[in-house]
């Protein structure tokens, strides 16, 4: 049968250990009782394994030449098989509102637009397994203080738990990547809502991060000096000129933890 040539601009590379999709299938154990939507299901070397379980799945493929070896190869599937692009789906309807584990083999490409899109859908993703470049789940898992924490790391920590699985070697890929990968599963914590403004606190963590290497101060500034077009508090500017000769803001932001990232954005709703 005629396989699917990997297409470098949707940053496909083909997964040819079976061993290795095996043990990502597996990821999706930990909760055993929801359906499963995987992302970039390819030539389905993951999917097998995941079609073994018994569970709900549907898979969502882009590539049209993916879904027509799909559809070839497991007819079985034809009706879970979604022709679409994963970030511009309404995931609500993907299981009639219910709740899903994601995962996948991700294209590492647009990795992080799809926990963007998994924050955005939290309530309906308990559980998002898979396979990403192995520098992303470095940060998604990073702590404070280290090269690796960032946006990612914050973002997610602050509704997942996150684990590092198991790392994989480039020589397992169909064409081979230029980096190493890595395994990872993020299960919803117990948090419901953050104590603060969370859009708002998304602002703060991207901005404060745009330039790791410039303190808070000189990070937060420019956000500051956009909420004061729209604050309706007339000492906002003079309040805000106080504010930053806090000595907090001496810190880089890779010095500050998931907690003090919620105070930091109370405090500027405070002075809003």
């Amino acid at each position: 049968m005629r396989t699917v040539k990997p297409k470098k601009f949707l940053g496909q590379h083909f997964l040819t250990d079976l061993d290795v999709a095996r043990r990502i299938a597996d990821t999706v154990d930990s909760l055993p009782d929801l359906p499963v939507l995987e992302v970039g299901p390819g030539m389905g070397v993951m999917t097998q394994y995941l079609m073994q379980k018994p569970r709900e799945l549907k898979v969502v493929e882009l590539d049209y030449e993916s879904v027509e070896y799909l559809r070839r190869t497991w007819p079985q599937m034809e009706d879970n098989i979604i022709e679409d692009d994963f970030l511009k789906m309404h995931l609500d309807r993907t299981f009639d509102g219910r709740q899903f584990v994601l995962t996948g083999n991700y294209p590492y490409n647009i990795s992080s637009q799809i926990f963007f899109k998994m924050l955005d859908n939290k309530d309906l993703i308990p559980c998002c397994t898979g396979m990403i470049q192995k520098e992303v789940a470095d940060r998604i898992c990073a702590g404070p203080g280290t090269k690796a924490y960032g946006i990612l790391s914050v973002l997610i920590q602050a509704w997942y738990t996150p684990e590092y699985l198991f790392t994989v070697e480039p020589n397992v890929f169909n064409p081979p990547p230029k980096v190493r990968s890595a395994v990872i599963r993020m299960t919803r914590n117990a948090t419901q809502e953050l104590p603060c403004d969370e859009a708002l606190f998304r602002r703060v963590v991207k901005t404060t991060f745009n330039q790791r290497r410039k303190t808070l101060r000189n990070n937060i500034r420019p956000l500051l000096n956009e909420l004061a077009q729209t604050s309706k508090n007339a000492h906002f500017i003079d309040r805000s000129a106080d504010f930053l000769a806090d000595p907090m803001f001496n810190l880089r932001p890779e010095q500050l933890s998931l907690d003090e990232f919620i105070r930091l954005t109370n405090s500027i709703s405070d002075i809003l």
